[in-house]
This record gives C-alpha cells, sequence and structure tokens, in this order.
C-alpha cells in the first residue's frame, strides 16, 4: 500500500527552465527525513524472527502487561 505524499515543493530552476533544486517547509523536511529514518529501522530489521500475534498476547499476559 502507497500512502500519498502531501508535500508542496516549490522548485528553483535554471535558465532553461529545468529544475535544480527544491524548497520545502521545514515540517514537509522533517517529516520525510522521519520517515527516512523509520524505512532505515525497517530494513535493518528485516530478517529478525517475527512473533505471532497470539503469542504476543501470552508475553504481554505473562510479564502482567495485560
Amino acid at each position: 500500500m502507497t500512502m500519498p505524499i502531501n508535500i508542496s515543493p516549490n522548485y528553483i530552476t535554471n535558465n532553461n527552465g529545468e529544475k535544480m533544486s527544491v524548497i520545502l517547509s521545514m515540517e514537509e523536511f522533517e517529516n520525510i527525513l522521519e520517515d527516512i529514518e523509520d524505512l532505515a529501522i525497517v530494513a535493518e530489521r528485516k530478517d529478525e524472527k517475527t512473533t505471532s500475534h497470539q503469542d504476543f498476547i501470552k508475553e504481554l499476559k505473562n510479564d502482567k502487561i495485560i
């Protein structure tokens, strides 16, 4: 599933009208950086062992978290 990116970039162009640079608001820039960091974490953990939802709930109950 692809989520739409809600950004409003402004472009700096050269004399030929070719886009050379992008200007984003600080909020948009920080959101993009956060997304990149999240993707890096996912990539690092892709080979980790997974736990079923049922086992996870059981573990939480054993640890008296729920």
